[in-house]
Parts: structure tokens; sequence; C-alpha cells
């Protein structure tokens, strides 16, 4: 009977295996046959929708109607849809949007480029705050060359600030006592457990910061919208301002709602509207020279970043160390992008990354790095080996610093009746350990690690950044910096987003800077069936099941493309918190 249960079980699994395949394998098909697109169209932009670094690796997203913008897809087809004849101008949504500066940076680039082709872009805003803040949507907003506001809206174009909790005051009544120390005085992060407010260098590395943020957005929308940057200032002080006053003071076009401002592209046949997501997956690009685009997103960790489903969004230094190896080996590859958005992690994998740059360099292949919203600390390290570093003017980078440390929980443990005992055998053996305090022999090493992690970090910047020794300590002891003000200290060579890059990268690769490329995703996204069979193996169903299954699935793959045709081909890019 027991038999008889397992094979019943193993029929079940398979069949319900099975089920999940052909859904994610028409799913996938149905990707790549779309209808053509139509002759005449208007694209569609939601920026409040959901912007990534790289393609969602979930199979059953698209199953699922999860619709989400590839930050670089989408200003790249934003610039194609400049110069195709069918597209008639650009539609954009804002109310609130989840990018920061960097980002919104991105998408005003691209705009600017598509009007400046003679094409209308047209923005509507039910709201650009709507009791909440909206300077950095408006700023994105200012750059497209039509502005309508719902009636009822308002504009909330109110500054930047920076505010952060910080938590000894409750340390202290839980009788928990953090030992932390860092590397120098502006790596501020631990100054939450041992501060109640900021710390003089804190306040003078975010005053910094919030300086050049409200620099550049000020400055931008005065020359966007054609006013005189006291006029924006005096705009900002009187924010929120009601959608009449608004429009008086030159902050927006029109008052109206969604089909008023539409209606504006109603010369001649009227347009129909796709999304730009859809027109970036649906636009064919000629290929041409192989460069390879490498992702790196969020914390720095040691190990792989494949998510549960493929998806390479993340910043394992296995993986990432893995997609370096395999570019450079590659002979059709002529340079690598590197593209980073993280606010750090792990040293140690940081350098494993930073190693592999290098490599990758010296075996004759080209590395730029294109830094996203944030490249500080970690995310920074790993970018100075490259050939060329490239940054938004508002992407938060640097931070050459480290710190480490532990909380005590000692008294925390007494306050609730837990007592605790332990063994040990050598001298630092309980180093590390929640429920002793730092020996004075534990401490100086703690102290020997970071001056020697400060050190590594430093001499690496000197080297691949060509600082000299006598000024290091002015960009580094952990100061955070924006991108302007980084290049401006020459932390990074250019500032743009990823088409700077990646003319950059042709032309380190020995390519003209129009020439079309192939952008080519390391390490190589999944395809579902490969993914289903991995997580077929890994649930216990018979691996000769899954890996049959995932061969018939494969066999399909051609029908599909053969099938899709034209403008079914997809656009090839990648699929895709300091160091602490």
């Amino acid at each position: 009977m027991r038999r008889i249960g397992r094979v019943l079980v193993k029929i079940l699994a398979v069949i319900g295996l099975l089920t999940v395949a052909g859904i994610a394998f028409l799913g996938w098909m149905a990707g790549r046959i779309e209808p053509a697109l139509p002759k005449r169209m208007v694209l569609t932009l939601d920026l409040e929708g959901d912007f990534r670094e790289a393609p969602d690796g979930d199979p059953f997203a698209r199953l699922a109607g999860r619709k989400s913008y590839v930050l670089r897809e989408t200003a790249a087809a934003i610039d194609r849809a400049g110069a195709d004849p069918r597209v008639a101008g650009l539609f954009a949504t804002i109310g609130s949007t989840k990018l920061g500066m960097a980002g919104v940076q991105e998408i005003r680039d691209a705009v600017k480029r598509f009007r400046a082709s003679g094409k209308p872009a047209v923005l509507f805003a039910e709201t650009i705050g709507d009791f909440g803040k909206g300077t950095v949507e408006y700023y994105l907003a200012s750059a497209f060359g039509e502005l309508w506001l719902q009636p009822s809206g308002d504009v909330a174009v109110t500054g930047f600030m920076a505010e952060s909790p910080f938590i000894k005051g409750t340390l202290d009544m839980l009788g928990i006592q953090p030992q932390v120390a860092a590397r120098w005085q502006y790596k501020s992060a631990i100054e939450i457990f041992t501060e109640k407010g900021f710390s003089q260098p804190h306040r003078e590395n975010l005053g910094a910061l919030l300086d050049s943020f409200s620099a550049q957005a000020v400055e931008g929308i005065a020359e966007a919208r054609r006013l005189q940057v006291p006029a924006v200032q005096a705009a900002i002080a009187k924010a929120p301002l009601l959608a009449g006053e608004a429009l008086a003071a030159g902050l927006v076009d029109k008052l109206g709602y969604r089909d008023e401002a539409l209606a504006t592209f109603g010369d001649g046949p009227k347009p129909k509207e796709v999304d730009l997501a859809d027109y970036a997956a649906r636009t064919v690009l000629h290929t041409g020279g192989r460069i390879a685009v490498i992702t790196g997103v969020g914390d720095i960790h040691r190990g792989p970043s494949d998510g549960p489903f493929g998806d390479d969004q993340g910043f394992g230094s296995t993986s990432i160390a893995k997609a370096f190896r395999e570019a450079a080996a590659d002979p059709e590859v002529k340079a690598i992008v590197l593209r980073i958005d993280s606010p750090g992690g792990s040293y140690v994998a940081s350098d494993t990354v930073w190693r592999e740059v290098a490599r990758a360099r010296r075996a004759g292949k080209p590395v730029v790095a294109s830094m996203g919203g944030v490249a500080a600390s970690g995310g920074y390290f790993v970018a100075m080996a490259a050939d060329r570093v490239v940054a938004q003017p508002g992407t938060i980078t640097g931070s050459i610093g480290v710190f480490a440390g532990k909380a005590v929980l000692a008294d925390f443990w007494s306050k609730l009746g837990i007592s605790w005992d332990e063994m040990h055998r050598g001298d630092n053996a309980t180093m590390w350990s929640f429920n002793k305090p730092f020996t004075p022999e534990a401490w100086e090493r703690v102290n020997a690690m970071l001056d020697h992690i400060y050190a590594d970090f430093t001499t690496k910047a000197m080297e691949g950044r060509g600082i000299p020794a006598d000024r290091i300590d002015s960009v580094a002891r952990g100061r955070v910096w924006s991108g302007a003000d980084a290049k401006r200290l020459g932390l990074v060579d250019a500032l743009g987003g990823f088409d700077v890059a990646l003319n950059e990268a042709r032309r380190l690769g020995g390519l003209a800077v129009d020439a079309p490329v192939d952008l080519v995703a390391f390490p190589h996204p999944k395809k579902p069936w490969e993914v289903l069979a991995g997580l077929a193996s890994a649930g216990g169903i018979d691996g000769d099941v899954s890996r049959r299954l995932a061969q018939v699935l494969a066999v399909l793959e051609p029908l599909a493309v053969r099938l899709g045709g034209g403008d079914g081909a997809q656009l090839r890019l990648p699929p895709g918190d300091l160091v602490r």
C-alpha cells in the first residue's frame, strides 16, 4: 500500500507540474507572439509604476498580470520612439513615483531627447503630492513639453528633507550596549545606535547631499519651464500649491482631466495607446557587436544571487564573479557594462567582485561601471577597478569607509530573568558573543581589521581612480557624495545614465559610438522550463521526469519564436547596505 501511495503522489505531482509548465510555456509564448504594433500610436508611460534595473525573472509574472518597467529599456525605447514614424507622441501620468533622483534623471534625459525629435511629450497628473511630498515627481514632470494638472490636484514641490530615527534611548532602557566602531567620522550608519541625533559630521554630510539635490532640481525645473531660479525657489517656499496657483506660477500649462490631456494627440487619425513596456518588448534592434551587461542590485553578500524563480536581481558575489568570468571568456564580447544599484554590504564579497573586474580588464575586456540610484561603500568598491565610471548627478556614491561591532545583551537578559552560561577554548573565542563585551584584546583585533579594510579601500581607490595619497582622505573617511560632486572630485569620470555608459563601452570596445550592439545578459536568464525543472527537482519530483519535461518544452521554443515573427522579437537586455 505504501508503494501504491508513493506512486499516486508522484503521478499527481507530475500532472500538477505538467499543468503549471504548460501554462508557463503558453504565457512565455504569448509574450513572443504579439500582434503587430499599430501604424499610428501614442506611447503611454505610468511613472507611478514599478521600475526595475532588470526584467522580472519570475516566469509567472506575465500570467499574473504584473507589469514593470526596466529603467534602461524604458529610456532606450523612448529614444527609439523619437525616430519611429509610427509614434505620434509620448503621454505619461504621475502622482508619486518609486524612482529616486538618479532614476528620475535617467527618464528626464530620455524625454528631453524625445522632445528634440520634434514630437510632443505630454504629462498628466491628478495631483503631485496630495498631502505628501512631490518635489522629485515634479522635477521629473518638468521635462515634458506640456503639463496638465487635474483642477482638484496640487503641486507639493516642497523641497528635500532627510530624517532618521535614533534608538540609543531605547537601547539604554533595555540594557543593550552597542559596541561599534567605524572608519571614519562620516561613516554615520552606526550613529542610530550610539547617538540621539545627528552628529556634526553626519549633519555636514547630509547637508551637502541636500544642497546638491536641491540645486539640481531647482536648476532643472527652471531650465525646463523657462523660469528664473528665484521664481522656482519662491514656488518651493510657498508649496504645496493649489492647481490655480501652480498654473499662475508657470509650473503647469493647463488644468483639466486625463481625457482632455490625451485629446491633444487628436490631429489626424486617432492614434492607439501602446504602453511603453509593450513597445520596448516588441521593437526590433539590429544586432551588432556584443556587449555584456552584468547587473548587481541591493545588498552585496557572499554566495549566489539567484531568487526562487531564476531572478538575478541580487548582488551575490558568487553569481556576479561567475558572470564576469563567462563574459571575459566569450570571444565575441567587446566590452562589459557593470550596472550597480547598491548601498554595499560585505567587504569580502565586494573584494571578490572587484578582483573579477580587474581580471576581466586584464583579459582584454574593457569594463564600464554604470551607477544607478546608489553606489556607495561596497557599491562603489566594486566599481573602482573599471576603466570608466559613470553616474547620474543624483547618484548617491562614495562612502569610502567601514564599520563593525555588536550589541552586548548581558544587562538585557537579566531584566528578563534569563541567565546564560558558557565554556570556551581560545582567548578570543567569545569575542562575537552578544552576551559579553569585547575584551581589550578583542577590541584591538576589531580595530585592526577596520584599519586594514580602510587601508585596502583607500589604496584601491587611489590606484583605480588616480587619486593622490595626499587627497584621498578628503574624499574618503566614509563621506557620501552626490554624483555631481563625485564627478568634481574625480570619483567618477562622466555624468549620465546607461546610455552614456553604453557609449563608453562602445568606444573602449573599438565600436563606433552609434554602432548597433547586441546587449547580452551575464549570467544568462533562465527560461521558464529551466526554472520549473529546477523547482521540480528541488521539490522531490523524479529528476528524470523533470529533465524530460524541460526537454519537451525546449523543443517547442523554436515554434514559438517562428510564430512570433516581425515585431515579436524582444529587446535583448539583461534580466538583470555599504561595506559594513
